[in-house]
């Protein structure tokens, strides 16, 4: 089990990042969700002992780690949001040399534990090829490479998902989903997509807060009945906006597609139900907390 308890971060300034963190995580993916700015990657650097706290405990398994990191460095696997890699190098060559750096060792030597970890993650047929080439999604994949090297206890992800086209998004929840079958998987986005694919719980974070721990249909389930739905033109757009809870509004094919949050009451007229999903869970509790939700 992974356990934070009261986890409190401040920059100088002073800038409260993350105040008083509470979690605790199974084996099996969590997700992380909140949007730019909220906290994440601090509390993610925080949680891989890169970030000092100014206060609290990060406990793997009953140990504290930021006691004894040197319990963490063995058990982690962290691919960042920033992930540099060297254009030059193939692929089996730049996982070669991260297995180097985190000090993992094979009986068959590195090169092959590299083409062994590149079969895992989808890639062994460009291992030859250099990084420079690879795709979006597939420079992912090599990150994930060396955050699976070791079998890491636990293994974080920050925003994996962030620039990548649909396929390679799909490509990727796979990956992530298998590693999760035996071992701790922390996932931070912005997008809900990944959580609403990936995650049996999550919790969402704001203004380094944690809002809200459920689960994608416990969430959906809150909101059942309160969700309307209408096509509306640009000028009405502006005063709905005015007046209602926005969860959504979209173009469809060149027409504006609103959805609203209304409890209780008559919804604006043209406005129909509809079941509720998890991006206007998202919104409505980033801006008023749902009641029946577990709070901090």
């Amino acid at each position: 089990m992974l356990s934070i308890r009261n986890l409190v971060k401040v920059y100088p300034g002073p800038v409260a990042a993350l105040q008083g963190i509470n979690l605790d995580l199974q084996n099996g993916m969590f997700g992380l969700l909140g949007p730019n700015g909220a906290g994440k990657t601090t509390f993610m650097r925080v949680v891989a002992g890169l970030l000092e706290p100014t206060s609290g405990e990060v406990l793997l398994d009953g140990t504290d780690v930021i006691k004894t990191p040197q319990f963490l460095r063995s058990r982690l696997g962290y691919l960042p949001q920033d992930f540099g890699l060297y254009p030059h190098l193939t692929g089996e060559k730049m996982l070669a040399h991260l297995l180097r750096l985190k000090g993992v060792e094979s009986p068959k030597g590195t090169m092959a534990l590299a083409r062994e970890l590149l079969d895992k993650v989808n890639l062994s047929f460009a291992s030859q090829r250099k990084v420079k080439t690879y795709s979006g999604g597939m420079r992912q994949r090599l990150g994930l490479a060396q955050a699976i090297a070791g079998d890491p206890r636990l293994i974080i992800v920050d925003e994996p998902t962030a620039g990548l086209d649909p396929e390679e998004r799909v490509r990727f929840y796979y990956l992530l989903a298998e590693l999760a079958e035996k071992r701790i998987v922390l996932l931070s986005t912005h997008i809900v997509e990944d959580v609403a694919v990936l995650c049996s719980r999550f919790a969402m974070i704001n203004r380094g807060r944690i809002v809200a721990q459920t689960s994608p249909s416990e969430v959906r389930k809150h909101l059942e009945g309160n969700i309307y739905e209408a096509s509306v033109s640009t000028a009405e757009l502006e005063s709905i906006r005015k007046s209602q809870m926005v969860t959504q509004a979209i173009l469809v094919e060149g027409t504006n597609r609103v959805r609203i949050y209304q409890k209780g009451g008559t919804p604006p007229i043209g406005f129909i139900g509809v079941p509720p999903t998890l991006q206007d869970a998202y919104f409505v509790t980033l801006r008023s907390e749902l009641p029946g939700i577990t709070q901090q």
